[in-house]
């Protein structure tokens, strides 16, 4: 039980929880309402109550998850702003973000919203909005900021920042979506990874 949260929103937590675990587990068309309700232990008229329907359910999971993860390296995007090493920080920023994007929840609801594309392309817009989108928008204005402080000569911020975050992330995400892979990866790749990808991006965007 969260500080100062009411019966309500015990319920609501506690069908989420339920909700993400049974999509994780089972996918979105297998999964139903009265499964959802079941693992809750709540009546099928309260999941009803607090979300109008599955799709609705799954969004709001969604976008939660997506969230709640992009919080830190958001606020790290942002931070970089002032960095005075960029190279080490922009280590560190990705050594972060290569470690959340390869969480196994967070591999497994990419997986799920890519399986659910066609039908709600929608929360695949979502899922790019809330997660690589809004550190790709921090990253952006931190790129925007250091080029004007003389640390980084970037004429385009956002395709800076989208480059920066595939020569970390290409590698293990494909070799994660494609081969099912659910494993966090080795911190020794995740070094490997992470340089590689910030040497040969100051290599074009260095000053």
């Amino acid at each position: 039980m969260e500080p100062g949260e009411d019966r309500s929103a015990r319920k609501r937590r506690a069908i989420m929880d339920a909700a993400t675990e049974a999509f994780l587990r089972d996918g979105y068309q297998r999964t139903s309402m009265d499964s959802i309700a079941a693992a809750a232990a709540v009546s099928k008229q309260t999941v009803y109550k607090h979300f109008s329907d599955k799709q609705r359910l799954f969004a709001e999971i969604v976008t939660a998850t997506t969230s709640q993860a992009a919080v830190p390296v958001d606020q790290d995007a942002r931070s970089l702003a002032d960095s005075d090493d960029v190279e080490a920080d922009l280590r560190e920023l990705g050594r972060r973000l290569l470690t959340l994007v390869m969480q196994p929840r967070i591999l497994r609801l990419r997986r799920l919203v890519i399986a659910e594309a066609g039908r709600f392309p929608e929360l695949g817009l979502m899922f790019l909005q809330q997660g690589v989108g809004r550190s790709g928008r921090a990253l952006a204005t931190a790129f925007e900021r250091l080029t004007a402080r003389g640390l980084l000569r970037v004429d385009d911020p956002a395709l800076a920042a989208a480059q920066f975050s595939w020569l970390i992330m290409s590698r293990p995400i494909n070799e994660a979506m494609l081969l099912g892979r659910h494993d966090p990866p080795d911190p020794a790749d995740v070094l490997r990874f992470v340089d590689d990808g910030v040497r040969m991006f100051l290599k074009a965007y260095g000053p």
